[in-house]
């Protein structure tokens, strides 16, 4: 019997040895110590992606390993790439491309000279806590109410902004009274709120809502109104939402935006004590609120009715006021010194708010205005919140094809395909793999865009090269990008620390509010003459720093997040 045991015992020594054997080689212990030379999504991939390591600036390697953290033993070895020179980042690159290993697990990627990368996924689901703190900023973007430790965790904070008693500014039309107009986000880093800017991000989040209704349930984010019955996801939506309706004037004319005079320093909320102001009115504001207002509708006419048809009357009146103020461009008058969000070519806007109305009620007028010109399918990197929301209207009218013609539907299809296939070919062809070569303000929120339109072509014609292309854009915003940083905040191994965001830096907290996008390389780099230090002689997309006086590369934005948010949901959703 002891001859057996022992017999038993080794055998299974055997098996052991030759499992391990199986795993490839053994690896020093991950020491915490990771290479800037590799560059990679930091939260990880799906286990069917492509997933794919730039290596930067590396003299005779040739091998890597991809290594699992829990035994350190090697689950896979490739071969590296070629050196590439890729212009737009200044760097001489090779490329390591594991896409054949699916097996989930936390792993890190080795290379003899260099060492680690950072850590690293592979699972189902992989995005889905990323994707959580990106809709779960905007609560922490909330004014009008105190952030309660139970919801905000660390980065509680008083209430500050009622907004309950505003003064009208002279440019509004009004001269008497005030105007009751609570709640809303905050719009970037500055404490002030915009009516062209709030409508704008608010239709990216309702689209995505629209096309992926049971994504974030009650209970997802711990908000206030967690266990209310009601999806938190919209639960959110709805308190930028109810701001924007306080902003119609009684005329149906939108007010422009919410603000004191100038921009306050860097302090805490309850600390930014300026005077405040109800700010012009003008014809984006008007059209871009009509467009959000018709799509709310529909996002919220199951779960309260009378809520629904609220917005659409504020919708209506406000589609009536721009008709009859067609060209009212909106200007900062000479007082007054924030973010203009300025516009005087309103095509884009008449196109969203069309579709939106056009859908929601099925009044043929509004058809017949959305094809009086022809369709415009070029994007334009820059354009963000002037000229990307015919895309919105688009999408919506494509998700909607029993209300259109077949020749409408197959024209907008087209269109929509053949910019989604320019728009890879340039991907595929590019540094890093995003859909983007011109770096301007705000360029992050530009690679997710683009990458919307490839998503919505996706959901179209579920090609493939598409939805990589996608979760290539996500990877290049996670980590795979020229600076090395995952551009989210709290999310990833090297993130951004100092982003220009006034609570973020004057709470006292090292870290910053997470869930945040940083704007991205800017080639502009328009803050230097205010004292902001990029790297000598930065190409195109290096052209950002993690300092917080960066306004030009690293404010963070609302209608930046709500791309982020939409790609990070798409991919949870239609990686499969």
């Amino acid at each position: 019997m002891r001859n057996k045991v022992l017999g038993v015992g080794l055998l299974t020594l055997l098996i052991i040895g030759l499992c391990i054997g199986c795993a490839g080689k053994q690896f020093p212990p991950d020491d915490n110590e990771y290479s800037d030379q590799i560059r990679l999504n930091q939260i990880g991939y799906y286990p069917n992606a492509v997933k794919k390591a730039v290596i930067v600036e590396v003299k005779g390697a040739t091998d890597f390993s991809i290594v699992d953290r829990k035994t350190m033993y090697s689950v896979f070895e490739g071969k590296l790439s070629e050196q590439i020179s890729w212009e737009l980042s200044g760097e001489k690159v090779q490329i390591a491309n594991f896409s054949d290993l699916t097996k989930t697990g936390k792993y890190i990627l080795y290379i003899d000279c260099l060492g680690y990368s950072y850590p690293f996924e592979i699972r189902n689901n992989v995005l889905d806590q990323v994707f959580l703190g990106s809709v779960k900023a905007m609560y922490y973007q909330r004014m009008s109410t105190p952030l309660e430790e139970e919801f905000a965790g660390k980065w509680h904070r008083p209430m500050a902004h009622p907004d309950d008693n505003v003064s009208y500014h002279p440019s509004s039309g009004r001269n008497e009274g005030f105007l009751n107009s609570p709640g809303g986000w905050y719009d970037a880093g500055d404490y002030n709120k915009y009516v062209v800017n709030g409508s704008f991000p608010l239709g990216q989040f309702l689209s995505f809502h629209e096309q992926y209704p049971n994504t974030l349930k009650d209970n997802s984010l711990n908000i206030p109104e967690s266990g209310n019955g009601t999806s938190d996801y919209l639960d959110e939506l709805k308190y930028e939402m109810d701001w924007l309706l306080t902003m119609q004037d009684d005329d149906g004319g939108l007010f422009h935006k919410l603000t004191a005079l100038n921009f306050q320093g860097m302090v805490m909320p309850h600390e930014a004590t300026a005077k405040r102001y109800v700010v012009g009115k003008g014809t984006a504001a008007s059209l871009d609120f009509s467009a959000c207002a018709a799509k709310a509708y529909r996002v919220f006419k199951e779960i309260d009715a009378n809520y629904a048809h609220k917005c659409l009357e504020a919708s209506k009146r406000a589609y009536a006021w721009a008709l009859e103020n067609p060209d009212v461009e909106y200007l900062n008058p000479e007082i007054v010194s924030t973010g203009q969000y300025g516009d005087k070519d309103f095509l884009d806007e008449w196109f969203w708010a069309n579709a939106e109305l056009y859908i929601s009620t099925g009044e043929n007028e509004y058809l017949k205005k959305l094809t009086e010109s022809d369709f415009n399918f070029e994007f334009v990197p820059g354009d963000n919140w002037t000229k990307f929301m015919r895309f919105m209207g688009m999408f919506a009218l494509l998700d909607n094809k029993e209300t259109l013609s077949s020749q409408i539907f197959e024209s907008l299809k087209k269109g929509i395909i053949l910019e989604a296939d320019k728009l890879v070919e340039r991907s595929n062809s590019l540094a890093y793999f995003q859909p983007l070569d011109d770096f301007q303000w705000g360029s992050n929120s530009d690679v997710l865009n683009a990458a919307i339109i490839i998503a919505n072509a996706y959901r179209l014609n579920p090609k493939p090269d598409y939805l990589i292309a996608v979760q290539q854009a996500a990877d290049y915003v996670l980590g795979a990008n020229a600076t090395g940083f995952s551009f989210v905040t709290g999310y990833g191994h090297k993130t951004p620390m100092f982003i220009h965001h006034r609570q973020s830096e004057a709470d006292g907290i090292d870290e910053p509010i997470p869930g945040l996008i940083a704007g991205g390389p800017n080639f502009g780099k328009q803050d230097v003459a205010d004292g902001v230090v990029y790297p000598e002689n930065a190409p195109p997309m290096k052209s950002w720093v993690d300092q917080e006086p960066s306004y030009a590369s690293n404010e963070i934005c609302i209608n930046w997040n709500s791309p982020l948010s939409y790609i990070l949901g798409f991919l949870e959703n239609e990686s499969k």
